[in-house]
């Protein structure tokens, strides 16, 4: 058991009967109430955020989750499919679990997958991934106002904002948490 003043996002615990990962949490004391932590706890079933109020120091049971390495397959329409580097075994991954980061992934990608007994209760996307852009509008000499952006396709199919001097055939890196164009890298 775990009392919450071991709390730290990202830390996993059981709460009304199913696993909850800490997402936020901040320790209060109120003038001359008693002393509460106040938490974001987000369902790993169906990703729901729900605040909760625990007493200062309540104990809390905290699940232990294993970290594994999987390489991403494929999409088959319904899930992603995943390999086990180990083992070699597939396994399916519902995009739940996996967040929107998920749509800038290539195929042989490594990800970490948070799981409890065999199952998947989370994933750790890279930061940042290099794709190639595959379709964008030409940028026009003279458009060169501070910050301009243009829509670009990228090989995942993902639709990322990118600077007007981005071409055809450019490779740039992208930040999965956010979608956002990060730079362009050099071959």
């Amino acid at each position: 058991m775990a009392t919450t003043g071991d709390f730290r996002v990202g830390m996993f615990i059981r709460y009304n009967g199913e696993i909850h990962r800490i997402d936020e949490y901040i320790h209060r004391t109120p003038g001359n109430l008693r002393a509460f932590v106040q938490a974001k706890l987000r369902n790993v079933k169906n990703g729901r955020i729900t605040e909760v109020r625990f007493r200062s120091g309540e104990e809390v049971e905290e699940v232990r989750v294993e970290q594994k390495e999987f390489q991403y397959l494929f999409f088959d329409g319904a899930s992603y499919q995943f390999m086990d580097k180990e083992t070699y075994e597939q396994i399916p991954v519902d995009e739940k679990i996996l967040g929107d980061g998920v749509k800038y992934i290539k195929e042989g990608e490594t990800v970490i997958l948070n799981m409890v007994g065999s199952e998947i209760v989370g994933a750790e996307l890279p930061y940042n991934v290099e794709l190639k852009v595959i379709e964008t509008v030409p940028g026009v000499k003279g458009d060169t106002a501070t910050g301009a952006t243009k829509p670009a396709t990228v090989e995942t199919g993902a639709t990322v904002q990118v600077p007007l001097f981005i071409n055809e055939g450019d490779i740039i890196r992208v930040d999965t948490r956010t979608g956002k164009y990060v730079e362009r890298v050099n071959p």
